[in-house]
């Protein structure tokens, strides 16, 4: 095993944990869980398989989540790896990480990945944009980032390299419990790009601050700057073509035609609709805005 802890946010995980924990248990040293009250048979899954549970409230924000994670659970590792509970690495990735981790030079802080999807038990390979992901990192070397949407560990010193194996997003739940997921992922989407537009959240942290400013962070707001700047709901359809037609999604039959439409038009055009409703309601005001998301969606920016 490397000298990794493995840290997984959790609620009601039940499905998903046992094969998520006994995955990251053939290259990590130590599985923790950060577990939200779950009130299925989460915890006691966990801890009958050898995983270490911490308990915190969920505060409607990932990245506050890991980031308590990361001040509260006693990390005795040189490397921590974040793993969502319906994630899984593939076994190339693992001997890959068996492999290069141990020879990896001090300047190095943080390991880049591949992340796939599936989606009706299918992996998805055609029409997809590549997702790239930050998710190995030197302990008290990196943070989540503050952002309501698409969170990603941020370095604070070292440098990054990419590995060539992937691990993949393979979700067990019912269609209906995505749309519902995807519903609610929706309005902090639409926080995101009214954030882009109005700038009315201010990072908290020191840290986060300072990385608002770095050429990472400017270059990532500078590609969805690109998409929030696109007319409001076209900027959907248009990037539903562009992944279904000239990605050739629909190469893969009813599944690419579902994934590439629910994921790649709908929840982007439901994203579209609840900046619509704010901006309606609110006018340019951002304090209305605040007030308003959080009166309807119980979210406060």
């Amino acid at each position: 095993m490397q000298d990794i802890s493995t840290i997984i946010l959790t609620f009601n995980e039940e499905k998903h944990i046992e094969r998520c924990i006994t995955n990251a248990q053939r290259f990590c040293s130590q599985v923790y869980l950060v577990d939200s009250y779950s009130t299925d048979n989460t915890v006691e899954l966990a801890k009958r398989l050898g995983a270490k549970v911490y308990q915190n409230k969920w505060e409607n924000n990932y990245a506050k989540q890991l980031n308590w994670g990361l001040e509260n659970i006693p990390i005795a590792t040189e490397w921590v790896f974040r793993l969502d509970a319906d994630e899984y690495l593939t076994d190339d990735l693992i001997e890959e990480i068996n492999e290069k981790l141990p020879v990896i030079g001090k300047g190095v802080s943080g390991v880049v990945f591949e992340r796939k999807m599936y989606f009706l038990d299918t992996l998805m390979t055609k029409g997809m944009l590549q997702m790239n992901m930050l998710r190995l990192f030197r302990y008290r070397h990196g943070f989540c980032e503050e952002r309501w949407m698409d969170e990603h560990i941020v370095l604070t010193q070292g440098k990054s390299i990419q590995f060539d194996g992937f691990f993949v997003d393979h979700n067990l739940n019912s269609l209906g419990w995505w749309v519902q997921k995807h519903n609610g992922y929706s309005i902090r989407e639409a926080i995101d790009l009214l954030n882009l537009e109005y700038n009315f959240i201010i990072p908290k942290s020191a840290a986060a601050q300072q990385y608002e400013m770095s050429a990472d962070a400017l270059s990532k707001r500078g590609k969805k700057k690109k998409y929030a700047n696109m007319p409001l709901f076209w900027r959907s359809f248009f990037y539903f073509v562009y992944r279904y037609i000239f990605k050739f999604g629909f190469t893969q039959g009813k599944e690419g035609f579902l994934w590439h439409f629910l994921q790649g038009w709908w929840y982007r055009t439901l994203v579209d609709a609840k900046v619509y409703e704010v901006k309606k309601a609110c006018g340019n005001d951002t304090e209305k805005m605040k007030r308003y998301i959080f009166q309807n969606y119980q979210i406060k920016v």
